[in-house]
């Protein structure tokens, strides 16, 4: 999990930022990015692909990354700018946020996927780079977790969806309760438009 780390910090290159994101494809609730540095002097053990991991696992995994790496961000972009600018661009906005929040400036940018967010820095795309890189499986903790701790929070505020369960994404249950009350104010409308539309027919 660190042999991108490693082969950038033995060419002098020591903060090298992983970014991923949580929350591209649910029906509700905003997509998270987040972006860590990770020390090259303290080693975190057992860090992987957030899908990979247990809920469990991660919640344990969250407070050391936070306090051992160097720097870190967590960027956020609202249901609102997904509908007008579309997820794959609300999802570049999250993650140039979540660069923003970092108090230190990196060397190198390690990016999950195959599609440049444009943060004007040196980045290098990394398809399935959260099961590859351990900087981009710390962010993509990071910006799991985030996220679910707000759907629960915001399960409270609209507890006709069971976001808490869920987390905002397109089951069954979730799709059978926008049916019968409606979108909420943190749905994205765009996303919801088949859904609606089929219920009509």
């Amino acid at each position: 999990m660190y042999r991108y780390e490693q082969a950038l910090w033995t060419e002098g290159k020591r903060l090298v930022c992983g970014v991923d994101e949580a929350g591209r494809g649910p029906l509700a609730g905003p997509v998270t990015a987040a972006a860590v540095i990770l020390n090259p002097d303290d080693l975190i053990d057992g860090l992987n692909d957030s899908k990979k991991l247990s809920e469990k696992k991660r919640e344990a995994l969250f407070e050391p990354i936070c306090r051992r790496s160097l720097a870190w961000g967590i960027g956020w972009a609202s249901p609102e700018e997904i509908d007008t600018v579309n997820i794959l661009n609300a999802t570049f906005l999250a993650m140039q946020r979540a660069v923003k929040q970092l108090s230190l400036t990196p060397d190198v940018v390690l990016v999950d996927g195959n599609r440049d967010p444009l943060l004007t820095l040196e980045t290098r795309c990394i398809i399935g780079g959260d099961g590859k890189s351990a900087s981009i499986a710390a962010a993509s903790i990071l910006a799991k977790v985030s996220r679910d701790r707000l759907m629960r929070e915001l399960a409270i505020q609209y507890p006709q969806y069971g976001l808490d369960v869920h987390k905002g994404y397109p089951t069954k249950a979730h799709r059978s309760a926008v049916l019968q009350w409606g979108p909420s104010p943190i749905h994205r409308k765009s996303f919801l438009k088949k859904l609606l539309h089929e219920a009509q027919q």
